[in-house]
């Protein structure tokens, strides 16, 4: 994976107007508030809903239903359309299936089929949704993108340099899903629900009359219809030709005790207690995943537990790469608490970082995004 992606250079459209924001409306309440800010200050917006997947594919996943509450399905669509209307808007629906099959689907399954636990929605972010939705708003005459993501830009009058920061709101952040932007990108993006929090993003929504002012938050990823990601992985390799036969391997400990056997290594992830398939009187973990002996090994909770590990791919969103280890603050997943650690710049867009305490399961695939402060000063991929 890569934190930049390169598409064909599509014609700009010569004739910009001016103070004109282009949008990314998902159908939901925080993008859908968005334009009802925007309008509120006297500027003019065009909105743009992604097509990003056939949700008819697979259908042998669909059971009752989709799950609920996931982004980006097609009543979505109608709700962002519906939303337009309301606040009286040009909107337009972009298909970006073929981008976001190639760049976030396919390595989303082929990361889990090798061992790895990958972030869709930060390969979505920066592989997918700002480069393509960026050129698609010069197109339509737009000056500006506009997202509905909990996180800040500013620009650094000292260093010249464009800075992302978290949001107010900390439950709401979603700077650690945003690490792989470039300072183009980020020049001309922004987020103004940056400085609000979800409460008052209801209200606002509450103020406009917005027809999703109501509507529960997205929790699942679009293109998983029944939010189980093994079922969709077998579904998908199998629609895709993708063989799964001879995945079944060793389940060992780490004096290489065989105490079970799997059906595939992408049905593991580092840290998962549950589901492993048998009981030995105590509590056990995944601890690696060894792919190429097709093995998942497990441990005890200490064992989950390290202080160093590089990552690969990196951004420096906030600063120049430094010449020199830096003391910063990493989060190692979304959901996990900033600790103290030193980055090591290791060339060649790698990185080492070395936590002052050890941290559990830290997970190759997932993102190390490092911060000082409040500003986000980049990240990279866990190996």
């Amino acid at each position: 994976m890569t934190t930049t992606t390169q598409f064909d250079t599509l014609p700009e459209r010569a004739e910009i107007q001016r103070g004109l924001v282009a949008v990314a409306m998902s159908g939901g309440v925080d993008s859908s508030t968005v334009p009802a800010l925007l309008q509120e200050q006297g500027r003019p917006v065009v909105g743009l809903t992604m097509q990003l997947w056939n949700q008819r594919r697979l259908p042998e996943l669909q059971g009752d239903g989709p799950a609920q509450h996931r982004c980006c399905s097609l009543d979505d669509v109608y709700d962002a359309k519906a939303v337009a209307q309301h606040l009286k808007f040009p909107h337009y629906v972009v298909n970006f299936e073929a981008q976001f099959e190639e760049r976030v689907v396919r390595p989303f399954v082929n990361q889990y089929l090798s061992g790895r636990t990958p972030i869709a929605c930060t390969n979505c972010n920066t592989d997918v949704k700002f480069e393509p939705l960026l050129r698609m708003a010069r197109q339509i005459g737009a000056e500006r993108l506009a997202t509905g993501h909990y996180a800040r830009i500013r620009k650094n009058d000292v260093t010249g340099r464009w800075e992302l920061l978290r949001a107010r709101d900390e439950s709401k952040d979603q700077s650690y899903f945003l690490w792989g932007l470039s300072q183009q990108q980020l020049s001309r993006s922004e987020f103004p629900l940056g400085e609000l929090t979800k409460e008052e993003v209801r209200a606002v929504a509450r103020r406009a009359q917005l027809p999703v002012a109501e509507k529960p938050e997205s929790m699942e990823l679009c293109f998983v219809p029944n939010g189980n990601y093994v079922q969709f992985i077998q579904a998908y390799s199998r629609a895709s030709g993708i063989s799964l036969h001879g995945s079944e391997g060793e389940i060992v400990t780490e004096t290489g005790e065989v105490i079970g056997r799997h059906n595939g290594v992408h049905e593991f992830t580092i840290g998962q207690r549950k589901g492993l398939g048998f009981a030995v009187g105590k509590p056990l973990y995944v601890i690696s995943i060894d792919q190429k002996q097709n093995r998942v090994v497990v441990g005890d909770d200490d064992a989950l537990r390290t202080t160093a590990f590089q990552i690969e791919d990196v951004n420096w969103v906030s600063c120049d790469t430094p010449d020199a280890p830096l003391y910063a603050f990493a989060k190692i997943r979304h959901k996990h608490e900033p600790a103290a650690a030193t980055i090591e710049p290791l060339g060649m867009n790698r990185a080492r970082i070395t936590f002052d305490s050890p941290q559990r399961a830290i997970t190759p695939g997932q993102a190390a995004v490092f911060y000082d402060g409040d500003r986000v000063l980049g990240g990279g991929w866990i190996r």
